[in-house]
């Protein structure tokens, strides 16, 4: 019965506020986001600290800063709010009225393949869902998942925790980029050549390209990487005039020049792998997450 009393004391349009107010961290844009005034905000943030009996934001770096008491709130509150959403209106999603920001995670590569066609997709039939878009390695963007700061991540994931949830994609595999130039007229790629010739590689923070180099740990080979990027994009621009190698997942080179650039198998077998998207379990009765993920599959089957 106590606990019951503590709650009737919380109006639970202060956890709106608090969520605004932490995402924001700034009480105008606050306002502005909940379509209150700024000093309805002020009050509740007021009201907020009282309750809690922590400042919760503190002025600095021109704005508001959480404190740690903040911090350790935010996930939860965020994903408290989500299922109360859900719970209040399962059936009622539309997805031409909803107004809502999904943030999702993905390299530049998976940017590439999903956003033109998700994009469009969602202004003609939800123009009031945002995006916000990052990008980090793959154990980087399952911290975010887990820690609640990224509603879904696209990527290769060969393992996943146990708190999280996934589906495919589609399976994808390696490929590679050479001068035309560079090869015989019969365009044969060996491995001894492969092995000769300086590499493209590319690695986000590290994390590089492990299904590359365990295959070449699997024959007991090695190649000699001449550059290193974090992204993708630019990379095929180094190929043409030159000997080096790019090997990367074939849709990475859909509208790549195949004038003076060709593509060809590895010369050692690279097994396929799955791209998938991957989100929190407990994420699973949130009805828009849900039609989100569902558009992002028919962006890939149309694609």
């Amino acid at each position: 019965m106590h606990r019951m009393n503590d709650l009737r004391r919380i109006d639970l349009n202060l956890l709106v506020v608090l969520d605004a107010l932490l995402s924001e961290q700034h009480v105008t844009r606050a306002a502005e986001r909940l379509h209150l005034s700024q000093p309805a905000v002020s009050h509740g943030l007021a009201r907020l600290r009282d309750l809690l009996g922590d400042p919760l934001l503190v002025r600095g770096g021109g704005g508001l800063l959480p404190t740690p008491r903040a911090l350790e709130l935010a996930t939860p509150l965020r994903e408290a709010l989500a299922q109360v959403q859900s719970l209040l209106a399962p059936n009622a999603f539309d997805p031409a009225s909803t107004q809502r920001t999904f943030r999702l995670a993905m390299s530049d590569y998976g940017a590439a393949i999903i956003l033109p066609g998700l994009i469009r997709s969602l202004r003609r039939d939800a123009p009031g869902i945002d995006l916000q878009i990052t990008h980090g390695s793959r154990e980087g963007m399952l911290d975010q998942v887990l820690d609640g700061d990224i509603d879904l991540a696209a990527g290769v994931f060969p393992e996943l925790p146990n708190a999280l949830c996934s589906t495919p994609l589609f399976e994808e595999h390696y490929v590679c980029l050479v001068d035309r130039d560079s090869l015989p007229a019969e365009v044969v790629l060996d491995l001894p050549t492969y092995l000769a010739r300086p590499h493209v590689l590319l690695e986000m923070r590290g994390s590089g390209t492990p299904e590359i180099e365990r295959a070449l740990t699997a024959i007991r080979e090695r190649r000699h990487v001449a550059i290193r990027l974090p992204h993708w994009s630019v990379a095929p621009e180094f190929i043409g005039g030159t000997d080096l190698i790019l090997t990367v997942a074939s849709r990475a080179l859909h509208t790549v020049d195949r004038e003076n650039l060709i593509v060809v198998p590895p010369p050692f077998d690279i097994p396929p792998f799955a791209f998938v998207l991957a989100w929190h379990q407990r994420r699973g009765g949130d009805q828009a997450l849900n039609w989100l993920k569902g558009r992002i599959e028919q962006v890939i089957v149309r694609g």
